[in-house]
């Protein structure tokens, strides 16, 4: 008995060791490092990075893109869900399916083709427009503010789809029904009753997409930056860039302050949800009311549909269409399509080494991530030791935080200063991984391991099998897809991550995230369309075998 609870304390103590070491002892010495100056508190490198007008710029560059990309997500994708999930549009599963898609392409190559489309210069959209119109300058300019609140909203306005169609599924019918029953048409119920009662979810679906915007360095990057356009990612990079420790440090302020940001408003949301009772699930099986659309649905399917070709067909055949494109300075005709362009990428060895590091990088971060996703969801929800919720926790404040700060905490931490030093090595890049996508696999075991009854595994301890055995044996093949669906959360983001491995990899340990984004910063345009139809071959096969494996209940 003793080896059963020694070895169940024992495996579940080193995944918490391991969660605080490489998770909250970074965090803390950002944070620690941003005050601490020569052993006293000193606050003059907040003092000094905010003095100047290009970081204040940048910081309020960042609220204002944030809460553009928070606003027009809402007002899009509050319709969008409610025509999906409450009327009788035609073709609403497929609909579904193509309004999260985008959620599937990194934010970067979603950056980098809606460049090739309106690029002021030679952008296809801009093109077409001027050959119609007989214009003489281009109507759009994609590295503009304007811009990168475009490119963000489509591609972070999936987190408050998902968010609020789900909800809105879900939602208690009896309300709504007694609005009808009274004389409310179907649009005074949707504003009176519908929206109040979606509000919460309204409010989550808004604060993820204003985080995930404020967190994200990509598409400021490829799209901002050329257009000095900065936000405070960017500057975070730039700092480190400069390699002195002066730049470290006006870096860790900024870092700190994003932090302090992105984990401030979780909190903050969590209280406010908290405070007010919000009742729309009941405990009887319900059937949310499918509201006829009449002589509208054809407009509405127009509409969504609309939408959903801009915001996932169009950038996606931007890329592939440049992809195939034999001589970049003629027209696009099909005499000058083909697979020239091809042969250069995947007989490079540099091209095919990046790639092969992305995939063995994710691999061992999917793998490690699964295994220590499934003691802590053990832990959480198999067990009644006191402070059992707190893994969990900290894999959720790893998940919440932005990527630039996890890589900068991992710099400072993991550079040799406290003794062990990984820095531009294999290493500290899965770490990164795993501190920003792991939390993602616990919930999804933790969900299916809360199904499985207890007496299986007791059944089975006293049967003479050891807690290890009983796992292997017993609690793992029961939530068999959940494991599957954990190991590709976490695989998909590893392997195409940018943020982190633009700053966290080494002369041997370059990932495809950073070569596509070296090769765009070069203005080499057809190469970086070759890698991204590469990552978004693998991304989407990765997604299509995680539906399978959950009957379509998790995706990426």
């Amino acid at each position: 008995m003793l080896s059963r609870i020694n070895s169940k304390v024992i495996v579940i103590f080193i995944s918490v060791l391991l969660l605080l070491y490489f998770v909250i002892f970074p965090m803390l010495v950002l944070l620690y490092d941003s005050v601490i100056h020569d052993g006293s508190i000193n606050f003059d490198n907040y003092r000094s990075v905010y003095s100047q007008d290009v970081n204040w710029r940048a910081l309020m560059t960042t609220v204002k893109l944030s809460f553009l990309a928070m606003v027009a997500s809402v007002i899009i994708t509050f319709p969008m869900a409610w025509l999906v999930g409450r009327t009788d549009l035609p073709w609403k599963k497929s609909f579904r399916t193509l309004l999260v898609s985008s959620y599937m392409i990194p934010p970067y190559v979603g950056a980098i083709a809606w460049v090739q489309l309106l690029n002021p210069s030679a952008g296809y959209i801009n093109n077409i427009i001027k050959w119609i119109f007989n214009l003489s300058q281009a109507p759009f300019d994609i590295y503009t503010v304007g811009g990168v609140a475009w490119v963000l909203t489509l591609f972070y306005s999936p987190f408050a789809f998902i968010t609020i169609s789900r909800a809105m599924e879900k939602m208690d019918p009896a309300l709504e029904e007694a609005a009808r029953i009274a004389g409310a048409s179907p649009l005074r119920t949707l504003w009176d009753v519908t929206l109040p009662l979606m509000a919460p979810s309204i409010a989550a679906g808004a604060l993820l997409v204003f985080i995930a915007a404020g967190s994200c360095f990509g598409i400021p990057a490829i799209v901002g930056m050329p257009g000095n356009v900065e936000v405070m990612t960017t500057r975070i990079v730039t700092y480190v860039y400069m390699g002195d420790a002066g730049g470290i440090r006006d870096a860790t302020a900024l870092a700190a302050s994003l932090m302090v940001l992105a984990n401030g408003l979780l909190i903050f949301m969590t209280w406010m949800i908290g405070r007010k009772d919000y009742t729309t699930i009941s405990g009887k099986s319900t059937r949310p009311n499918i509201v006829e659309l009449g002589k509208w649905k054809w407009l509405a399917l127009c509409i969504v549909g609309g939408y959903g070709i801009i915001s996932v067909v169009i950038p996606i055949g931007s890329i592939v269409i440049t992809s195939l494109i034999k001589t970049m300075s003629r027209p696009v005709t099909f005499s000058n399509i083909g697979f020239t362009a091809w042969e250069p990428v995947i007989t490079s060895a540099q091209y095919m080494e990046s790639i092969w590091n992305s995939v063995i990088y994710a691999v061992i971060a999917a793998c490690t991530g699964t295994a220590l996703s499934l003691f802590v969801a053990y832990l959480a929800v198999k067990t009644s030791v006191r402070g059992r919720s707190i893994p969990d926790l900290l894999t959720l404040v790893g998940g919440s935080t932005p990527s630039i700060v996890i890589a900068l905490a991992l710099i400072i931490s993991f550079s040799g200063n406290f003794g062990l030093n990984l820095y531009s090595t294999l290493w500290v890049l899965v770490i990164s991984y795993l501190i920003k996508y792991m939390t993602m696999a616990v919930r999804t075991i933790a969900a299916s391991l809360s199904q499985v009854h207890i007496s299986l595994e007791e059944a089975a301890l006293n049967s003479g099998a050891n807690w290890l055995r009983c796992c292997k044996d017993i609690i793992m093949p029961l939530i068999a897809p959940s494991i599957i669906a954990g190991w590709f959360l976490i695989f998909m983001p590893s392997f195409y991550e940018l943020t982190m491995s633009l700053l966290l990899y080494g002369a041997e340990t370059k990932t495809i995230g950073v070569l596509l984004y070296e090769l765009q910063t070069y203005a080499d345009t057809q190469n970086a369309s070759v890698l991204s139809v590469i990552i978004l071959v693998i991304v989407l096969a990765g997604n299509l075998i995680l539906n399978k494996v959950t009957n379509g209940n998790v995706g990426i």
